[in-house]
């Protein structure tokens, strides 16, 4: 998977969140975390964030700032950039990808893992703001490397399984 020449090269880390024009491209890694991606076909205006967690829940209460560590909060920063670009967020499409067990093996029966409970509130977040998901990359074993080409709206992701694992 190789990034586009030419392009502003925008790299996530965890908790970070980015919009740009056609001009850019957005990579990250992703684990247990999840990655939206947010693209507006008309205005080539695109944007990705990089959650670990779905909500801040019970803490939210002590810092008002908005915190893109947050599946819900990185979703409200992204929308807030496209408003303010002039563009309404049900017209945008979406992408998500992500949500990988980084330990499988040791979890216990029945107990849904943090990349589970991140892809799962990623689908239910876009439903209610009545975004589309044309495609998603969600669960399995291992990380993702994913990037994004705002231009085209192109999203590549490269899941990669933890070396040393032993398959039945």
């Amino acid at each position: 998977m190789a990034t586009v020449k030419g392009l502003v090269d925008v790299f996530l880390q965890p908790g970070d969140w980015y919009v740009g024009d056609a001009d850019h491209q957005l990579r990250t890694i992703l684990g247990s975390c999840v990655s939206i991606t947010l693209w507006h076909p008309l205005s080539r205006l695109g944007g990705m964030s990089h959650f670990l967690l779905p909500t801040r829940g019970a803490t939210a209460t002590q810092d008002p700032a908005l915190d893109g560590r947050y599946g819900d909060e990185a979703l409200q920063l992204m929308l807030a950039q496209f408003e303010k670009a002039g563009v309404p967020p049900s017209q945008c499409k979406a992408k998500i990808f992500g949500g990988g067990n980084m330990f499988p093996g040791q979890m216990r029966e029945g107990a849904i893992n943090v990349g589970k409970r991140n892809g799962m509130a990623a689908r239910t977040m876009l439903r209610e703001h009545g975004i589309p998901v044309l495609s998603e990359c969600l669960f399995g074993i291992g990380h993702r490397q994913v990037i994004f080409v705002v231009g085209t709206g192109d999203v590549w992701s490269n899941q990669v399984k933890p070396t040393g694992l032993i398959s039945n």
